[in-house]
């Protein structure tokens, strides 16, 4: 089975992630990121990962998730400042399920990572209550991900392969 594990990441967070993911993989495989990625073509499994940027899914990701998917397996990892289990990761979690929607989604991951300075700053100045809130929170995503998420990814990976044996 060939497998690539491919992703967009900004920090650092997304990268770190893909690269745990990837170290779970037996046999052949590659990790790349996205934008060095013209199709899914000649891969039997894709782990396709993201940072959640704007309360969203970055616009190249859904490009490529939508045009590259169709009848593909895939797994799909993100990472995002806020603590897993904050309601809007369903959302998110569920625009990649529509966007991928002829896709095989054999699983998603999700996890907290470090969110920049400069977004901090820029949150904290915001008019907005709700994004001054987000604002605050930024010091407590300090060092994410962590090495006990990168257990979890490492932990995601062998679940997802070992459902494709």
């Amino acid at each position: 089975m060939k497998t690539l594990v491919t992703y967009m990441t900004q920090t650092g967070n997304t990268k770190t992630i893909a690269e745990a993911i990837y170290d779970e993989i037996e046999g052949e495989k590659e990790i790349k990121p996205i934008e060095d990625i013209r199709n899914l073509e000649g891969y039997d499994l894709a782990f396709i990962g993201f940072p959640v940027l704007q309360f969203d899914i970055p616009p190249n990701v859904k490009d490529f998730l939508s045009k590259n998917t169709h009848g593909k397996n895939i797994a799909i990892f993100m990472t995002h400042a806020v603590p897993e289990g904050f309601e809007a990761i369903h959302s998110w979690t569920g625009s990649c399920a529509q966007i991928a929607a002829d896709a095989n989604i054999i699983g998603t991951f999700d996890c907290q990572g470090e969110l920049a300075q400069p977004v901090i700053d820029m949150l904290l100045q915001s008019d907005d209550p709700q994004m001054k809130t987000f604002g605050d929170m930024g010091p407590s995503t300090k060092g994410q991900p962590d090495a006990s998420r990168v257990k979890k990814a490492k932990e995601f990976a062998k679940g997802i392969l070992a459902k494709l044996q």
